[in-house]
C-alpha cells in the first residue's frame, strides 16, 4: 500500500510542477509584454528597436490549459494504473515542455531589449534549448508504440523503443552539451555557456535526431499494426486515440489554411484544441470511462461538423447574393445579414436531419438498415394476424438487425379461469 501511495504523491508532485508552469506562463504573458519576444528577431541578438508580439495572452492561456491537462491525464493514469508507463511518460512529457516554454519566456523577460543581457539569461536559453527534446521522444515516439498496453505490439517491436530511448538521450545530452551557437532554441546569436569541444557533439545531436525522427515514424506505423491485430477493447481504445489524432489533424490543416485571412495564431489556436482532443481521448482510452461512447462521439462529430460548414456557407453565400440583390436599398448590409440569419436557423433542424440520415447510411450501414427493417416490420405488424406468421417474421427481423448465435420465441398462453 506504501509502494502505490508513493507513486501517487510522485504523480501528483508531477503534475503540480507542470500546473504551477503552466500558469507562470501565463503570469509572465499578462505582466510583462516582453516575454513574448519579438515581433521579428535580428540575427544578432536584442536591440532597443525590438517591438513585442501581440496577441500572445490568449495563445499562453490556451498553451498553459493544454499542457495542464495533459499533466493531468498523465497523473491520473499514473496513479491509477501505476504499472502502465503510459501515463508517467505522459505527465514527464508535459513537464518538460512546459518547462521549455516557460524558460522561452523568462529569457526574453530577462534579454528582451537589452544588448547586455544577464549571464543567468544565457542559461535558461541553454535550457530550453534541450528540455524539448525528451518531451518530443516520450510523445512522439514511447507513447505511439506502447499505447495502450504499455508493450509494444510484439517483442519484435522491442527495438523500436530501446532504439527511441537510446537516440532520445544522445539527442538530449549532446544537444545540451554541443559548443556553438543555440540554434535549436532560436538564439543563434548566443554561444553555449556549457559547450565542450573536441567530441563532435553537433554532428552527434544531428543523427541522433534523425534517428529519433525515424523512430516516431516506425512508431506510428506500429499503432496502424497494433490496430490491425487488436479486438475487443484494446481496439476501442485505439479507435479514441484515432479519432482525436484525425481531429487534431483537421485543426492543425484547416487552421494553417485560415492563417492567412483570420491571422498566423490561428494556426498555433487550432492545433492546441486538437490536442486537447487528444488528451481527452488519451483519459477516456486508458481509465476505460465511456469507453463504448466512440462511435456515438464520430457520429456526432461527423454530422455537427458537416451541419456547421453548411450552415455557414448558406450564410455567406446568402449574405454575398442578398446584398447584390439589394443593392439599392438603403441599409441594405443589415437587411441581408438578417434574412441569412433567419433562414439559416430555418434550415437548421432540416438540414441536421438530412446530413445525419446521410452519415448513417454511408458510415453506420448496419444501424441505418436495421432501422429501415424496423420501420417495415412495424408498418407490417399493423396488418398481420396470423401468430405463426408474426412470429416467423419477428424472428427474421431480430436475427437481420442484431445478429444473435441463436433465436428462440416463446409465447404466453392464456390461463383458463
Amino acid at each position: 500500500m506504501s509502494w502505490l501511495a508513493s507513486r501517487s504523491r510522485l504523480a501528483s508532485l508531477i503534475c503540480g510542477v507542470t500546473v504551477a508552469s503552466a500558469v507562470a506562463i501565463v503570469v509572465f504573458a499578462v505582466a510583462d509584454p516582453n516575454s513574448a519576444g519579438p515581433t521579428n528577431t535580428s540575427p544578432a541578438g536584442p536591440s532597443a528597436r525590438d517591438k513585442p508580439q501581440g496577441g500572445y495572452v490568449p495563445y499562453a492561456v490556451l498553451t498553459a490549459i493544454v499542457f495542464s491537462t495533459f499533466a493531468v491525464v498523465g497523473a491520473v493514469v499514473a496513479a491509477r494504473r501505476p504499472r502502465n508507463p503510459i501515463g508517467w511518460m505522459v505527465a514527464v512529457g508535459a513537464l518538460m515542455w512546459t518547462l521549455a516554454v516557460l524558460s522561452n519566456g523568462v529569457f526574453w523577460h530577462m534579454a528582451f531589449g537589452r544588448a547586455d543581457a544577464p549571464a543567468a539569461s544565457d542559461f535558461v536559453a541553454w535550457f530550453g534549448t534541450w528540455a524539448f527534446v525528451p518531451a518530443f521522444v516520450l510523445l512522439l515516439s514511447l507513447v505511439p508504440l506502447l499505447f495502450p498496453t504499455g508493450a509494444p505490439p510484439s517483442p519484435r517491436w522491442r527495438v523500436v523503443g530501446w532504439t527511441a530511448a537510446v537516440a532520445g538521450g544522445i539527442a538530449t545530452l549532446s544537444t545540451a552539451f554541443a559548443p556553438g551557437p543555440l540554434e535549436t532554441a532560436d538564439y543563434p546569436w548566443l554561444d553555449n555557456p556549457l559547450g565542450v569541444e573536441g567530441l563532435g557533439l553537433g554532428t552527434l545531436a544531428d543523427v541522433s535526431f534523425a534517428v529519433s525522427a525515424v523512430t516516431a515514424l516506425a512508431a506510428l506505423i506500429s499503432v496502424v499494426v497494433r490496430y490491425r491485430r487488436a479486438r475487443g477493447i484494446e481496439r476501442l481504445q485505439l479507435r479514441w486515440v484515432a479519432a482525436a489524432a484525425s481531429l487534431l489533424v483537421l485543426c492543425t490543416v484547416g487552421g494553417t489554411l485560415a492563417s492567412p485571412w483570420l491571422g498566423e495564431g490561428v494556426g498555433w489556436i487550432s492545433m492546441l484544441f486538437g490536442l486537447l482532443a487528444v488528451a481527452a481521448a488519451l483519459a477516456v482510452a486508458l481509465l476505460r470511462y465511456r469507453l463504448y461512447d466512440i462511435d456515438v462521439v464520430i457520429n456526432r462529430t461527423l454530422v455537427y461538423g458537416a451541419l456547421t460548414a453548411t450552415l455557414a456557407l448558406t450564410y455567406l453565400g446568402s449574405v454575398l447574393l442578398l446584398q447584390l440583390t439589394l443593392s439599392g436599398i438603403t441599409e441594405e448590409s443589415g437587411l441581408a445579414v438578417a434574412a441569412s440569419t433567419l433562414a439559416v436557423a430555418a434550415l437548421f433542424r432540416p438540414a441536421r436531419a438530412r446530413i445525419q440520415h446521410g452519415v448513417d447510411r454511408r458510415f453506420y450501414r448496419r444501424k441505418y438498415d436495421a432501422v429501415r427493417t424496423l420501420e417495415r416490420f412495424g408498418a407490417h405488424l399493423r396488418d398481420e394476424v396470423d401468430l405463426d406468421a408474426l412470429g416467423s417474421e419477428l424472428r427474421a427481423v431480430v436475427s437481420e438487425t442484431m445478429q444473435p448465435a441463436s433465436i428462440s420465441l416463446w409465447l404466453r398462453v392464456p390461463e383458463r379461469r
